[in-house]
């Protein structure tokens, strides 16, 4: 009595297999394995195996540019360890390269590169009362949202990054980054971009102390703004700033050793530029948040091809 799994398209239930081979390659490699092993001709493994013999002759031809497209996906996947393959692809495109998405994930996953783990799940944005998250941007200056991340330097002290935030653009308007931060640092950081960038319509943020602080409402509230508490114990409902702290954590802080604040200080702030010009937002399309009018040089040279 025949078992299930004994055709050569079927898995073995017993583990005998890997599967089935659904492209030609892994089917041109077992045919040439079951030649080589039982010395049977070309016509019957290609028989048995379920391939054409005009496949198995024939012989691929790799793209003239492989090589170089694949030492360029290397180097960005080394210089941005933490990017997948779409984010790669988009970067390309930005170096001048005309490639889809399809072959930069083949040659990925042939290089062996490691796709970055998912991002947890995360509730669905609800409020009881329904006040802060219906409070959806809709245009730039609409709703800026803003929190602080800490960090440590070299010698175990700690440091503090006040992160702001517009929730429509996804442009990180600005990271102070000092030892402490009260709250008289929060109207100076916000002061300096309602100048620069006019009065947002809301300020979202958590229930800090900072944020709460009777010199810091006010002073909102007087410029002409509105605040937009979330409920406490409830960071999600903050997604927009949240989402950004988990990058700046994942692409940088994990990676960075900082031997001063100064140094600190330098370093973000290139990763912040970096972040708002250059780095592929899925959100948008992956297009950078704000793209600099200045067409930047790339260091990867620009090498045009057909997919």
């Amino acid at each position: 009595m025949s078992r299930l799994g004994s055709h050569p398209g079927e898995a073995d239930p017993q583990g005998g297999r890997l599967g089935k081979l659904l492209s030609p390659a892994p089917r041109r490699a077992c045919v040439d394995h079951v030649i080589a092993k039982y010395g049977v001709s070309q016509r019957l493994a290609c028989r048995v195996l379920g391939q054409h013999r005009s496949t198995q002759r024939k012989v691929p031809k790799e793209p003239e540019d492989e090589a170089a497209l694949t030492a360029d996906i290397i180097d960005l996947a080394t210089q941005y360890g933490r990017y997948g393959y779409r984010r790669i692809t988009a970067l390309l495109r930005e170096a001048g390269w005309l490639v889809n998405t399809k072959r930069v994930e083949r040659i990925w996953r042939r290089e062996g590169l490691k796709v970055p783990q998912k991002q947890p799940k995360k509730g669905r944005l609800w409020l009881n009362d329904g006040s802060c998250i219906r409070l959806r941007p809709d245009y730039p200056n609409h709703v800026w949202s803003y929190d602080f991340v800490e960090d440590r330097t070299h010698d175990g002290r700690k440091f503090r990054m006040l992160n702001v935030i517009d929730e429509f653009t996804r442009e990180c308007l600005a990271i102070r980054v000092s030892r402490k931060l009260k709250a008289v640092d929060v109207i100076d950081v916000l002061s300096d971009l309602f100048i620069l960038r006019g009065v947002p319509g809301h300020m979202r943020s958590d229930n800090g102390a900072e944020f709460v602080a009777k010199a810091v409402r006010e002073w909102i509230t007087a410029v002409g703004a509105k605040t937009a508490y979330i409920e406490p114990g409830s960071p999600w409902e903050n997604g927009y700033c949240e989402s950004f702290n988990s990058k700046l954590r994942d692409e940088l802080l994990k990676g960075e050793i900082f031997y001063t604040l100064e140094e600190a200080k330098v370093v973000i702030e290139g990763w912040r530029r970096h972040y708002n010009t250059a780095r592929p937002h899925s959100s948008l399309g992956y297009r950078p948040p704000a793209p600099e009018v200045v067409v930047h040089t790339s260091t990867l040279a620009p090498r045009p091809t057909l997919n």
